[in-house]
């Protein structure tokens, strides 16, 4: 066989799965909102239900802000991008979705503080000291904007995105946390990762935002940097205020899918600036070396905490394996291929989303189960609860359907090679 031609077939197989694999997570896709919007819309006093059992069965109708502010970004990012999804259905509840977070997220308006649960009818019954509810609501409100171009949602997630810089950077107080006198002074990994989040979907095709913001970003991916220790080889979830090694659990803890949600916000910002060393430094250290030390070599999977000394984590739930960290590594490792066009990078993604269809897909009901145990058995039925709402999945599956698609498209056209040809491999983004 001539060189041509095999790379000819090696091509033509690797369009053959890119385009299995969009099929497949596009079909998914459609069957995982079909069950939200089937089950969760509350007719009377908008929102969503996001407690459900494996057939969409309302169990418990508390509403998680956070998750209520997911619901309406994912539905808005939907009927945004995706042709089939601009109806007017899904458009309706995202807007009622919103004008209940308007409504009733705020404990004591004006002030911003939201709450962390509602009653269905949207009274508050507890508020998290954390700045995660307000982020969710500053998504919800940038992406309705963008929509329905109704200015009072951008008003609204600006203000928002303004108090939580607020919060973060200069006066933490309003949040309602004590610091407790033997308490260390930590960094959460979470809090840049989400600022870095806002920072990306405020700016997107809004040069001023953008402009507003970048000094802002840049701080985020720094901060996101320094949890990078022990000379490059652990990725640790708390450091201190000055990007040092914590002591004790705290300072130990990892968790694998968080650094691989870390990476893809990182390559993201990397790619937006035109940085190549910060993309090819994200992809060795949050995405391949979490994923080293993450992936169970017994039972296939993601461990959801380890300790970066290898000692036993305190959680009971450190060996299960849930449904978002594979979620993220699937948007991370074909992101991650997607910008460099490494072959290694690709075929994680086909590891873990082989893995993530056949253990956490439900083939009768739809939506994903949540927790698996060790083995990949499922120990809980539910479809949703008070953090598992339609978020993780469509949005992995959405980001999937894109980037396969761009993939395809950079895929010179199929024709057989005459003698002595050798076709092209497609070129990395950015490059062509």
């Amino acid at each position: 066989m001539s060189g041509g031609l095999r790379v000819w077939q090696d091509m033509e197989k690797e369009r053959e799965t890119l385009q299995a694999w969009k099929e497949r997570v596009g079909q998914e896709l459609d069957r995982v909102m079909a069950f939200w919007m089937d089950h969760s819309h509350d007719q009377e006093h908008g929102g969503f239900f996001t407690c459900l059992g494996r057939d969409g069965k309302v169990y418990d109708d508390l509403k998680y802000v956070w998750l209520q502010g997911r619901q309406v970004w994912m539905y808005c990012h939907l009927y945004r991008k995706f042709e089939r999804f601009r109806r007017p259905e899904l458009l309706d509840s995202a807007k009622a979705g919103g004008e209940f977070l308007l409504r009733s997220a705020r404990v004591a308006p004006p002030g911003k503080k939201c709450a962390f649960v509602l009653t269905r009818d949207g009274r508050p019954v507890k508020v998290q000291r954390t700045i995660f509810s307000e982020c969710f609501y500053t998504m919800a409100m940038n992406e309705l904007w963008r929509v329905t171009g109704e200015a009072h949602y951008q008003i609204e997630a600006v203000e928002m995105m303004d108090q939580i810089v607020h919060w973060v950077r200069e006066d933490p107080s309003g949040l309602g946390r004590p610091q407790l006198p033997g308490a260390p002074a930590s960094d959460p990994m979470a809090v840049p990762m989400m600022l870095l989040n806002l920072v990306e979907q405020l700016g997107e095709s809004d040069e001023e935002l953008a402009g507003n913001y970048a000094e802002l970003g840049d701080w985020c991916a720094q901060r996101i940097l320094q949890h990078v220790q022990r000379d490059g080889q652990a990725v640790l979830e708390n450091v201190s205020e000055d990007g040092e090694e914590l002591p004790g659990c705290l300072g130990r803890h990892q968790n694998p899918g968080h650094a691989l949600e870390a990476g893809w916000f990182l390559l993201r910002h990397a790619i937006r600036k035109g940085d190549p060393e910060l993309r090819a430094h994200v992809v060795d250290k949050f995405l391949l070396l979490p994923f080293r030390s993450g992936w169970d070599p017994d039972h296939g999977g993601l461990f959801y905490f380890q300790d970066a000394d290898g000692l036993c984590p305190t959680q009971l739930e450190w060996a299960m394996k849930l449904w978002w960290p594979h979620c993220e590594a699937m948007i991370a490792f074909l992101m991650g291929y997607s910008d460099s066009g490494d072959p290694a990078l690709l075929q994680l993604f086909y590891q873990v989303a082989e893995y993530t269809f056949r253990q956490f897909r439900d083939p009768e009901y739809g939506e994903w189960f949540g927790y698996l145990n060790r083995e990949g058995r499922v120990v809980l039925t539910i479809k949703g609860g008070p953090f598992k709402g339609c978020f993780h999945v469509p949005r992995c599956l959405a980001m999937c359907e894109e980037m396969l698609g761009a993939l395809l498209s950079r895929l010179p056209p199929v024709r057989a090679p005459r003698a002595g040809s050798l076709p092209a491999a497609p070129a990395p983004r950015g490059t062509e």
